[in-house]
């Protein structure tokens, strides 16, 4: 009898035990394909914002509150549940937010009210907040290994799956929309399934930082500033939030310019340009690989403005450029691809592996920040002026904090090191 109640028992204690996990290698290759999907899908609604529109009746300026929400949902996670993961561990906080995810995913296939789309948006703010940072931490912490120090690879890698995403997205559900029936429904069902998988991979993934025991006490966000390297980290923060403005032109207004000014109203196109420009982010990134942050940085900085001096002189030539805005869109893309690896590089290397997720949350605050703020202000300009008159003011603005920044994002380490 005692040998058939030891037996009865062991049975659960090896069932839990064989569970599948992954390598360190693949485990980090799987966080890096569910981070690219999710941030694929937080962007692959702005280029069906125009089918809304029409099927809604739908005003730019309740368009432009509806891609606000988002970004105002993902601040609000980032402070509420981006540092988290640093006291429960990365998997436990990225599988609720990639759950969050599909929910989300599945008010926009079965609410496509005005209430439903802002419902649905604010839910993909709140999994895309709390992953962001998570994701970036896990990538970061499955390459180094045990209190190994950051790597190189670690930052490209969690770059690429974040910018990849967010081109990839629009194109995706851009195409799907202009050539499958249902151009509403078809869209999400692919990035319902995509989101299925990603959560298991993360599932089997192995824990890249252990929960800390005893834990804190639960406590918000602070949004506080690594003490060996300050200026070093506000200027990657002052970085990322003018180079995701311009970024934010794109994901929340891209399709209001091509179909107003532009005369091109095609959801494959809207999601072809912004492929384009965040896709040219991706490119500077995965071809300097070797290059220091700050060089980086520096490198950007030119493109960027150039980028927005072409994007105004679309709108302003008469009839307005469609080839200029897509250039435009690419060579400041690309500017702003280089600085958004050079300060999230930073960032990672400042960091130590207890506040890792607490410090890339802050920094993917501030880069919210910049994505929503200014958008929200073009869309509520647009009700008062021309899209060109709107263009030229968001251009002259991103423009001036790019050259006002300039100084402390191109400054060496050494130069910007804390005494």
């Amino acid at each position: 009898m005692e040998t058939r109640h030891t037996i009865e028992i062991s049975r659960p204690r090896t069932a839990v035990r064989v569970l599948p996990r992954l390598s360190r290698r693949a485990g980090f290759w799987a966080v890096a394909f569910s981070f690219f999907v999710v941030t694929a899908f937080s962007t692959a609604p702005s280029s069906l914002y125009g089918l809304y529109e029409r099927r809604e009746h739908l005003s730019s300026l309740t368009i432009t509150f509806v891609y606000a929400v988002y970004a105002v949902g993902v601040v609000v996670s980032l402070l509420l549940a981006g540092h988290v993961s640093d006291w429960y561990g990365r998997r436990a906080v990225l599988l609720p937010a990639i759950a969050t995810t599909l929910v989300a995913a599945g008010v926009f296939l079965a609410w496509r009210t005005v209430a439903g789309l802002f419902i649905a948006r604010v839910l993909t703010g709140f999994g895309v907040g709390a992953a962001v940072a998570t994701a970036t931490a896990f990538i970061t912490d499955l390459d180094a290994g045990p209190a190994g120090p950051p790597s190189r690879r670690a930052g490209i890698v969690s770059t690429v799956a974040n910018i990849g995403g967010l081109a990839s997205g629009p194109l995706v559900a851009g195409v799907l929309a202009r050539y499958q029936p249902g151009g509403l429904t078809l869209p999400f069902q692919v990035f319902l399934v995509a989101l299925v998988l990603g959560g298991i991979a993360v599932a089997l993934a192995p824990e890249g930082h252990p929960p800390l025991n005893p834990r804190p006490r639960y406590r918000p966000q602070h949004l506080s500033l690594p003490a060996n390297a300050r200026r070093r980290f506000t200027a990657a923060c002052a970085g990322v939030f003018l180079c995701w403005a311009v970024a934010g032109l794109f994901a929340g207004l891209a399709g209001a310019f091509l179909a107003g000014p532009l005369h091109h109203p095609s959801t494959a196109l809207c999601g072809l340009t912004i492929f384009l420009s965040f896709g040219a982010g991706v490119v500077v990134q995965t071809t300097t690989t070797a290059w220091p942050a700050h060089r980086l940085i520096a490198a950007g900085i030119a493109p960027a403005l150039i980028g927005l001096g072409l994007l105004v002189t679309s709108a302003w030539t008469s009839p307005p450029s469609l080839a200029l805005f897509l250039i435009g869109g690419i060579v400041s893309g690309a500017g702003s691809g280089a600085i958004f690896r050079g300060s999230l590089t930073l960032v990672i290397s400042t960091s130590d592996p207890d506040d890792r997720a607490g410090m890339v949350a802050t920094f993917f605050i501030a880069a919210y920040a910049g994505l929503s703020t200014p958008v929200l202000g073009l869309g509520i300009a647009l009700q008062h002026v021309s899209p060109r008159m709107t263009l030229l003011i968001f251009a002259l603005i991103v423009g001036l904090g790019l050259i006002t920044a300039a100084p402390a994002l191109v400054r060496s380490p050494e130069a910007n090191s804390d005494p």
